[in-house]
């Protein structure tokens, strides 16, 4: 059964958003995470575009939004999570797919302006992340780390 955050609000009209995402731990354990302009903490990843694989989404958001290229190991799985954006004024749909980077380096700065990022614990990054199903996928990595 595919774990399912955030609450579907009946008569409500959500717009589906598929996206990938990964943790990326470096040699002190600690993952990083991407804040958002309005402060909110995430997973590096993001949107699904187009006829990207999920693999291709990761590639292409880890540059715009850390000037990182990454190798993936595992899969940890799926987890989808129901929310409003209030900066979209939409309510989402949103399947996430989680993965884990074994390598990774940076190969410039990040694409995206304004993008900020930070290394934190595991437990940290579980305390400070906005979205249920980017926790369920930090808990789930710590299992096996």
């Amino acid at each position: 059964m595919i774990p399912t955050f955030g609450e579907k609000e009946a008569e409500k009209n959500y717009q589906a958003r598929y996206a990938a995402y990964a943790v990326l731990a470096n040699e002190k354990k600690e993952i990083v995470l991407v804040q958002a302009p309005n402060g909110a903490f995430f997973l590096p990843g993001g949107e699904i575009e187009g006829a990207e694989t999920k693999e291709e989404a990761i590639d292409r958001e880890m540059l715009e939004e850390l000037g990182y290229e990454v190798r993936l190991s595992t899969y940890l799985g799926q987890a989808d999570e129901y929310f409003y954006s209030r900066h979209r004024d939409t309510y989402f749909y949103n399947p996430g797919y989680f993965f884990i980077a074994k390598e990774w380096k940076q190969v410039s700065a990040p694409l995206e302006e304004n993008s900020r990022s930070t290394w934190v614990t595991p437990e940290k990054g579980i305390e400070l992340l906005k979205r249920g199903s980017h926790k369920w996928a930090v808990k789930k990595w710590l299992i096996n780390h």
